[in-house]
């Protein structure tokens, strides 16, 4: 990664689980040293209470941390370093030079919160060899 600080977009279809979680863990685990997004192709009214709730668990608070549904928009695209997808296929954008994974994570929605512990801890792991990746280990 170059020597300023990455930028890294999370996409999901309704920006209301996957995506959420994602963006706070690497918030949380970045420490700062790293610039997060998460954004929907087709944003819900409001994020999975299953998800807050598994997320309040690892002392996460969604709805503290003002975490609402967004639309994916080209511009968070273009800022972002990296694009990580979860489940929108063809409906994310895609520029030049950017680095992007596809996710293979369950989806929460309409699980019950022991079901979305589990997505959450497949989801951490994940982040954290995102951030080993990206040079941010202190």
């Amino acid at each position: 990664m170059p020597d300023r600080v990455p930028e890294v977009l999370f996409v999901c279809v309704h920006n209301a689980g996957r995506s959420q979680m994602a963006a706070a863990l690497l918030e949380r685990h970045g420490n700062g040293r790293v610039v997060v997004r998460s954004a929907g192709t087709a944003p819900a009214d409001e994020v999975n209470p299953a998800v807050v709730e598994a997320m309040a668990e690892i002392g996460i608070d969604l709805a503290a941390a003002g975490a609402v549904p967004k639309a994916l928009s080209d511009a968070a695209v273009q800022a972002s370093d990296v694009v990580i997808t979860m489940g929108c296929g063809d409906n994310c954008p895609f520029y030049p030079g950017k680095k992007y994974e596809d996710w293979a994570v369950a989806d929460p929605a309409g699980l019950d919160v022991g079901r979305v512990r589990a997505i959450r801890d497949d989801i951490d792991q994940r982040v954290r060899h995102l951030i080993s990746e990206l040079e941010l280990t202190a």
